[in-house]
């Protein structure tokens, strides 16, 4: 009881500062934007769909996974790198998962967001793996970095406020004491907008885990063994071990969705990607050294050699066409492809005091010699 007690005054304690840092912020001498009500698509839910089990279950039995990549529209094969001078938004208080910092805000268009900030690797991580898996023709989130952020109602520490309020439910308390004269200022931060799909969600179930790739059923419409195994292969690649269910998405990818109706377009994709190219997060040494397999000769794919052994991901033997796609799409980024992709995330730039800042030559010669681990070898046996 008195343990309890004491919890809960800490936390008021941190919600008190925080409101007293907020008050402590440089007021603007121009005027705040204005309210804009967020902008969403016609076609699009404000909110995730929930469904049934089985519903949910039909739709990872149909899902696709990949589709062949158009031609980039940038450098190479790569979509094309975004850096944003200077952004403005309002701060939304909204519930919060992960211990990455960060926060949603509106723009000046309308248009909601979320915001990571901080000097973690996450920020690199994320960037440069969302833009490569586009590249490769899965569907990821776009992540933009911004070099200055003006956020209007932003406090001190968003992160650790939203926290704090969703702790002791001040939700509404808060939402009234937020002042929009009020503005912070954010250097280096990534802008991330969703993949814009319907999310299929049960009431228990967020996300997808890798064990579940096994119920992807090509006869049903589902997408073909080569396609699942080549994303295996290109989680491996990237050292994607933080892969519980939450940071994997089942969404609904058809611009209409009919209630009552089983989603025409079910795909599933990769998210929170903040923790590869490591294993712990942006690490040359270590995902230069980081094997793809358990078994060569058997083509069987491991992560039990990263943190918590991988997590959802299990040992899985993978198909000769599924290795040939992945090492044809992943082979096909030339050196400058590759040192864009590093280059244009900030992997050669100075994030904290424990970074580990590398040149990007050393990086792309990482990419290539873990593109060897897949393409070199003999043919996968038949699984």
């Amino acid at each position: 009881m008195r343990r309890g007690a004491v919890v809960t005054v800490a936390v008021l304690l941190a919600l008190v500062a925080a409101l007293w840092f907020q008050g402590r912020i440089v007021r603007s001498s121009e005027p705040a934007p204005a309210p804009v009500a967020a902008r969403v698509e016609p076609n699009r839910p404000a909110t995730t769909r929930v469904v049934s089990r089985d519903a949910r279950l039909d739709a990872i039995a149909r899902a696709q996974v990949w589709r062949e990549p158009k031609g980039g529209a940038g450098q190479g094969h790569l979509p094309p790198s975004a850096v944003i001078d200077d952004l403005s938004c309002r701060f939304v208080l909204k519930r919060l998962s992960g211990t990455t910092p960060k926060f949603n805000c509106v723009l000046p268009a309308g248009d909601e967001v979320r915001i990571k900030y901080g000097k973690g690797a996450e920020i690199p991580a994320e960037a440069a793996a969302t833009r490569l898996l586009r590249a490769l023709g899965f569907a990821a989130d776009t992540i933009v970095l911004v070099h200055h952020l003006r956020c209007y109602g932003c406090p001190l520490e968003p992160f650790a406020t939203s926290k704090a309020v969703e702790t002791i439910g001040a939700d509404g308390l808060y939402q009234k004491a937020i002042d929009y004269g009020d503005f912070h200022d954010y250097e280096w931060v990534a802008m991330e907008r969703k993949y814009d799909a319907w999310p299929i969600e049960t009431a228990m179930q967020e996300g997808w885990a890798f064990p579940e790739l096994n119920h992807v059923e090509a006869p049903k419409g589902g997408a073909p063994r080569a396609h699942v195994d080549a994303l295996r292969l290109v989680a491996v690649f990237l050292a994607h071990w933080d892969n519980k269910a939450d940071n994997q998405r089942l969404v609904c990818d058809s611009r209409e969705w009919p209630e009552g109706q089983p989603c025409a377009e079910p795909l599933m994709l990769l998210q929170d990607l903040g923790a590869t190219f490591g294993p712990r997060k942006v690490n040359l040494r270590r995902w230069r050294s980081s094997t793809i397999w358990a078994d060569r000769a058997r083509c069987r794919v491991t992560m039990r050699h990263l943190p918590y052994s991988g997590a959802t991901f299990q040992d899985a033997r993978v198909s000769e066409a599924g290795r040939q796609l992945a090492a044809r799409l992943l082979g096909r980024l030339t050196d400058n492809d590759i040192a864009d992709l590093f280059r244009g995330a900030r992997f050669d730039q100075k994030r904290g005091l424990f970074s580990d800042v590398r040149p990007v030559a050393g990086w792309v010669d990482a990419f290539k010699a873990r593109v060897r681990l897949i393409g070199e070898g003999p043919p996968c046996p038949p699984v």
